[in-house]
């Protein structure tokens, strides 16, 4: 039986992967570049927006947990990270355009998945349905999804970092430094002093921001991906202990670490280019080139790509999806990646696996259960399919692995998170062979 994905994003490209390594034929629907969302610009599949970043790759740490898991899936889309990796100290970053026509290669190869480029404006049940049509949804398939959910949509807004040129940098003022000496001196690091920090707060706090012409409401804003201005809101040193936190770095020409300090990190494989690590934001562009400029060595900065905002939508996913991904009164409709709750570009990825193996099941006559929910994956899906008045989207992070009375009287952190990771790795990897048995 031909399976119809909806969206060629990290979900949906690596939902269709998998199906058809099974053997499985695959119609994947992707609406670009008929239709482009506010954010996206390519073309490709699995175009990254926010940021470079695929995050950390230590097994003690909740993103290299999930990669570990995704790879015990079979991911097909951290082989194309690796192939479009740059340096970013501890963590996975990629070269986005590499990316994402690695992505796009490898699906385009697999003659098990034919590509129909265009909009799907209606939903058929009467087969299983995978849609991964991801947080910007809107139109037609939109007011669709809502037909079938009852409305049981959630709205938030989400933000883009800026990108400058490492050619206009002033690298006299710039240090080159992973955090706790962790990789080969990855990022880029602008030092502010005390006085050169609060005056940047002050023009930060006071800039002026770009109307949001679909906003018709209270502003939600998902706190994974808050805009800088809105942080700053929140408080002088807010920044200072989030992404301007000095911790493990020292500027070389004071010997002294930083009051406040600004990273960069290479979006491209050649370092031309260089985005502004937490620095999503929705101030107006003239404003962005004003006050970003006052970050230490950014004063010449070329800005090749400036921050935006837009809306972000998810399903009110414990209130209408079931553990399998599918509706709990459409059980053909499959959901993955963010637009199920799942927040963050691996985590994407890794629903798109998991309801994957959900629909091959149904086509096996079977039903699957969740992972457990000692592994990160099983701990997302809980999370997100368990009542919750006040839901939001949610990234991979230890604080929803269970606990038991050995791993808490572990005292090191580190260790804990250790002893969490391998009992997490177990457990998914019993989950995956019980499917082959």
């Amino acid at each position: 039986m031909p399976i119809t994905v909806i969206g060629a994003g990290l979900a949906g490209s690596e939902a269709a992967l998998w199906l058809a390594g099974q053997g499985v034929e695959v119609t994947l629907w992707e609406q670009k570049p008929l239709r482009f969302s506010p954010a996206h610009k390519s073309a490709g599949f699995a175009e990254l927006i926010c940021s470079n970043s695929l995050k950390a790759e230590r097994p003690d740490s909740a993103s290299g947990l999930l990669k570990l898991e995704m790879r015990a899936m079979g991911s097909r889309l951290l082989d194309c990270a690796e192939t479009a990796r740059v340096a970013a100290g501890g963590a996975l970053a990629v070269d986005r355009d590499k990316f994402s026509a690695a992505v796009t290669a490898l699906v385009e190869a697999q003659p098990n998945i034919t590509v129909r480029r265009g909009e799907v404006t209606a939903i058929d049940e009467s087969q299983p349905i995978l849609i991964a049509s991801g947080p910007l949804t809107e139109g037609p398939l939109a007011e669709a999804i809502a037909a079938l959910t009852g409305n049981h949509r959630l709205s938030f807004y989400d933000a883009v970092a800026p990108i400058v040129t490492a050619e206009s940098l002033d690298m006299d003022k710039i240090f080159a430094a992973s955090r706790y000496g962790r990789g080969e001196a990855d990022y880029l690091n602008c030092p502010f002093n005390k006085e050169e920090y609060e005056a940047f707060y002050q023009a930060l706090v006071g800039a002026e921001r770009a109307p949001l012409h679909d906003f018709d409401g209270d502003l939600t804003v998902y706190e994974g991906c808050m805009p800088i201005e809105v942080m700053a809101g929140r408080g002088a040193d807010t920044m200072r202990y989030g992404p301007l936190r000095p911790v493990g770095l020292r500027d070389p020409r004071t010997g002294h670490r930083p009051w406040a300090n600004v990273q960069l990190r290479a979006e491209n494989t050649d370092r031309t280019l260089y985005n502004l690590v937490g620095f999503q934001t929705n101030l107006k562009w003239g404003e962005q080139k004003r006050v970003f400029s006052m970050i230490p060595g950014l004063e010449q900065a070329e800005f090749v790509r400036y921050g935006v905002m837009h809306r972000n939508t998810f399903l009110e996913s414990p209130a209408v999806l079931t553990p399998a991904l599918c509706l709990k009164e459409h059980p053909n409709v499959f959901f993955a990646g963010q637009i199920t709750g799942f927040e963050g570009y691996m985590e994407s990825a890794a629903c798109g696996l998991l309801a994957a193996r959900s629909i091959y099941a149904r086509l096996r006559g079977r039903t699957l259960p969740p992972p457990p929910a000692a592994s990160m994956c099983g701990a997302l899906v809980q999370y997100i399919t368990t009542p919750n008045k006040d839901f939001q989207p949610m990234g991979a992070n230890m604080g929803i692995l269970p606990r038991t009375d050995e791993i808490n009287a572990i005292r090191d952190k580190r260790e804990r998170y250790m002893a969490l990771s391998r009992t997490a790795q177990a457990a998914m990897a019993g989950w995956v062979a019980a499917q082959e048995e």
